[in-house]
């Protein structure tokens, strides 16, 4: 059911300008992830849209400690890239010669057999050197890029969309597919064991596509459903501290290929800004979601720490998620276990769900005779109507004009307004705004340049 963006990711060394090229690539417009937490870290995760064509983009350089040494540090990154990105952008900087770091970079993303491009950074600066020197790297894609400029990103835009798929609709059979999310050591590779061993009915173990993703296929109430265990994202030995060492790729990749994740988070070390971004990438991704709070075993005095006296301040800390629904679990005893399996099938049910057109009319109709939306002084924004274009996530897509001037807070109103009448716990759900007049300008525009080219052709 869930289908999958391709991930393209970012390596190279430091100060070659990958977070500049990342920001032109995503465009200051692009939603930075979870946001909402606060976090004064670049983001490292963005979503490129192009044609029919959509991808998540990766910064690796937010995923290092600046402190580790390069090549320790590289390797992983490369690493990490190789493993979970279909494709490979290696960025060097065009005014310097190519030094053994870069041929390592090179190297390394080559050996991973995933189509590698070259952006060769900074040309705009006197000194910039000809491509001929950096084809030594032995990389056959090479683009040379300004993102000081905003030169070559359209050009590198386009050899990546040559390379992926494009998006698309169609589901991937009738198996939903679970995330466990979270970080190191919170319990989820005891909840997969819990979980798979609830089911006597194993259909068959899959060997993870990608090394460290455990995954199980099971039936439940004649459901098909596969769970994946991310839980292998460090290596032996290391404490991972923050977004730093944080697998963001290898998670991310198992959010794309879900229908719901499962937050995961440790009882005892609740409301982690690293949980409220990974919340966000979730949220971002359209997938389905429960935050589960794990090892509830391990709370000793239930009486004055109790599930009632923890709740509100997780609801608050995740209050840009308020659909979410929270349980509380331990993999030791089972408790709510079970549960977990009829919340996923009450959430996919209601992701799929298709609200009527007319039902859908009548909410907004009355919405905005509620509570008309403000604009400026003769420039109201006007909702003329609704339609239900997906499911998995509910997608709705709102036509009328001066849409631009609608408030943020007008689309939150909307979308509560949504949840109240058709029951959407545990999914987000997305809209989309489409300006009459701006469409029939396009429309206009398009039409002249025909004729125009028809003219030039006779």
């Amino acid at each position: 059911m869930a289908s999958k963006l391709p991930t393209v990711a970012i390596i190279g060394q430091a100060n070659v300008g990958k977070s500049s090229l990342f920001n032109r690539f995503v465009k200051s417009r692009q939603a930075i992830v979870a946001k909402e937490a606060g976090t004064t870290r670049d983001s490292v995760l963005g979503k490129v849209s192009h044609g029919d064509h959509t991808f998540w983009l990766v910064d690796t350089a937010g995923l290092k400690d600046p402190n580790d040494e390069f090549e320790a540090s590289i390797q992983e990154q490369i690493q990490e890239a190789a493993d979970a990105a279909d494709v490979i952008l290696v960025v060097v900087d065009a005014t310097q010669y190519v030094s053994d770091e870069d041929r390592l970079v090179a190297k390394k993303a080559l050996k991973s057999k995933k189509p590698v491009i070259l952006l060769v950074n900074k040309t705009d600066l006197s000194g910039s050197l000809e491509t001929d020197e950096f084809r030594r790297l032995g990389i056959k894609d090479i683009i040379r890029t300004s993102a000081e400029h905003n030169v070559g990103v359209e050009s590198a835009i386009e050899t990546i969309t040559d390379l992926i798929p494009p998006r698309t609709d169609t589901p991937t059979g009738d198996v939903v597919r679970i995330s466990l999310i979270g970080r190191p050591n919170v319990g989820k590779s005891h909840l997969f064991n819990t979980l798979a061993g609830k089911q006597q009915a194993i259909v068959a173990n899959i060997a993870g596509t990608t090394r460290d993703v455990n995954r199980v296929s099971l039936r439940y109430k004649g459901q098909s459903l596969e769970i994946l265990d991310t839980a292998g994202m460090r290596k032996p030995g290391k404490q991972e501290v923050g977004i730093e060492k944080f697998s963001v790729l290898r998670t991310l990749q198992a959010i794309e290929e879900s229908d719901i994740c499962f937050l995961l988070m440790d009882v005892n070390e609740l409301n982690t800004q690293l949980d409220q971004r990974l919340a966000g990438i979730i949220d971002e991704a359209g997938k389905g979601m429960v935050i589960v709070v794990s090892k509830w075993d391990s709370v000793i005095e239930k009486d004055a720490y109790t599930r009632d006296a923890l709740a509100p301040s997780i609801v608050r800390t995740f209050d840009f998620v308020p659909w979410a629904p929270l349980i509380f679990t331990s993999s030791v005893t089972g408790q709510n276990v079970t549960k977990l399996f009829d919340l996923t099938l009450d959430i996919m049910a209601r992701r799929q769900q298709q609200p009527k057109t007319r039902q859908l009319n009548d909410l907004l109709q009355s919405a905005i005779q509620k509570h008309p939306p403000a604009g400026l002084k003769n420039t109201h924004p006007r909702l003329r109507y609704m339609v239900h274009t997906d499911v998995s996530p509910p997608w709705f897509v709102i036509y009328g004009s001066n849409l631009k001037y609608l408030h943020w807070s007008y689309k939150r109103y909307l979308e509560r307004l949504m949840r109240e009448t058709f029951d959407y716990a545990g999914t987000p759900i997305k809209f989309s705004f489409r300006d009459e007049k701006q469409i029939k300008a396009n429309k206009e525009k398009a039409a002249r340049s025909a004729e125009k080219a028809e003219q030039e052709e006779s």
